[in-house]
């Protein structure tokens, strides 16, 4: 069979390793990981042009490296190809191999923000998609020292705590291995950061198993939503998490 890949840059890594193995041919493209800061109307926008470039003659199917990602595929059509999407609410889920995995971890580790290496090489978004975040629209991108000059001290050191601050609500780095690595640098770059903000820091062996069913062809309705032509992705708010819906004409 031959697949069109549409996935998160964020995967790289993980995709390149298992598609050198996959028994299909399968054709990617990368988008930027800045996707995720502009919003899900912003978002499905892109991954909707993305996916209508990759709906050729000659494909099986198109498959998504992406999640539900904030509602940031909520309202992706189908054309004439299959569009397949791992049951997922985040990509962690993809890291972790399953939802269940995943889960498990999440409710024994509170406030735990999650690397890869492909958070960490990837960055920060830049240019266009910076100035199209979220973050940068609401100021929440700017420095204590920006927000005084803009605003005056008293103001900023509200604003800076209640918008800027988005550490405050973790105490953990986990840091998720996914065995693709070259060397530790990665995992040493984690760990200085959990140092840098007095969080504590872990190391999980991820799980790539759900991403290598994704290129390989084996979808089953427990871990992926095929979606037929002439459908769009809906949010279920369920165990399900996505669901196909017919495109109304």
């Amino acid at each position: 069979m031959k697949f069109n890949l549409v996935s998160c840059e964020v995967l790289y890594r993980e995709i390149c390793h298992l598609i050198a193995r996959s028994p299909h041919q399968v054709d990617l493209r990368f988008l930027p990981k800045g996707l995720h800061d502009i919003g899900a109307s912003g978002m499905v926008e892109r991954l909707q042009a993305a996916v209508d470039a990759a709906d050729m003659p000659g494909y099986d199917a198109i498959l998504m490296g992406y999640a539900l990602c904030n509602n940031g595929i909520a309202g992706l059509r189908a054309r004439t190809l299959p569009l397949v999407i791992p049951r997922g609410h985040d990509c962690m889920t993809l890291f972790f191999g399953g939802r269940d995995q995943y889960m498990r971890y999440f409710q024994d580790n509170p406030g735990t923000y999650f690397l890869t290496s492909g958070w960490i090489e990837r960055g920060e978004p830049t240019g266009e998609l910076r100035q199209l975040s979220i973050q940068n629209k609401a100021g929440m991108d700017l420095t204590y020292e920006q927000l005084v000059e803009k605003y005056g001290e008293e103001n900023a050191r509200f604003l800076f705590d209640e918008l800027c601050d988005i550490t405050k609500h973790y105490s953990q780095i986990t840091y998720i291995a996914m065995g693709v690595e070259p060397g530790d640098q990665f995992e040493r770059t984690a760990e200085e950061r959990a140092r840098e903000h007095g969080w504590k820091f872990d190391r999980v062996k991820g799980n790539m198993t759900l991403l290598e069913r994704l290129v390989c062809g084996q979808w089953d309705d427990a871990d992926f939503l095929v979606v037929p032509p002439g459908h769009k992705v809906v949010p279920t708010y369920d165990d399900r998490i996505i669901a196909a819906e017919p495109e109304t004409v």
